[in-house]
């Protein structure tokens, strides 16, 4: 059965916190590959949700570097995924300023329209947004200190979860690595043989208490 569950907002800053200066090594590290900062602010989510979408092509996962969806790491795709998800995992929509809530997204476009980067909100005070990021890592730095010319915001309404895999990926995301798992037909939780298999299934890292 598909339910739906809180998105854990504090979780995801708190993730974005740690690793804002730093690389967790369960992630490959984008830098030189086109750039880090959403594949970052993907981890950030997934320590808010604990729930991967495994569909191939258009869902939202990581397994390894030649193992994930674009949207793990691609600002459009994310974007596309994050808006347009009717299925299990993270799901929100493009809103106002005045909508945002730590542990939303926001992503920047150039003059051109382009879309470039991608950044975590991680407090709103006095009617400042500032954020946390990676390529041009940063910790609490206010938005109104970049230059761009135009933002959109992704606003996490919630996630969707299959309540066979319920996992807590949370504390794990902070161990040493430990590989995403996905369950089999049987409900048997084992790590996923190739892209196509097991389509829908939904769980992260897995718990380590």
């Amino acid at each position: 059965m598909i339910l739906e569950k809180e998105y854990l907002r504090e979780n995801a800053v708190m993730y974005a916190r740690k690793y804002a200066f730093a690389r967790n090594p369960l992630f490959t590290t984008f830098e030189g590959l086109g750039g880090n900062c959403t594949n970052f602010v993907s981890q950030c989510i997934l320590a808010g949700s604990c729930v991967m979408n495994f569909t191939p092509v258009y869902g939202w996962y990581y397994l390894s570097l030649n193992r994930r969806s674009p949207s793990w790491s691609g600002v459009e795709f994310f974007y596309d995924f994050m808006t347009g998800n009717r299925d299990v995992g993270p799901f929100g929509r493009e809103v106002g300023r005045e909508l945002v809530e730590i542990g939303d997204a926001v992503q920047l476009a150039d003059e051109t329209g382009d879309f470039y980067h991608t950044l975590i909100v991680s407090k709103i005070e006095n009617g400042e947004i500032y954020i946390c990021a990676n390529t041009n890592d940063a910790l609490d730095k206010p938005l109104s200190q970049y230059v761009y010319t135009t933002d959109r915001f992704i606003h996490i309404d919630g996630v969707r979860y299959d309540t066979r895999f319920v996992i807590d990926c949370f504390d794990s995301l902070f161990t040493p690595p430990i590989p995403p798992v996905t369950p089999n037909n049987n409900g048997v939780q084992t790590q996923p043989q190739n892209d196509s298999e097991n389509e829908n299934n939904t769980i992260g890292p897995p718990s380590t208490d």
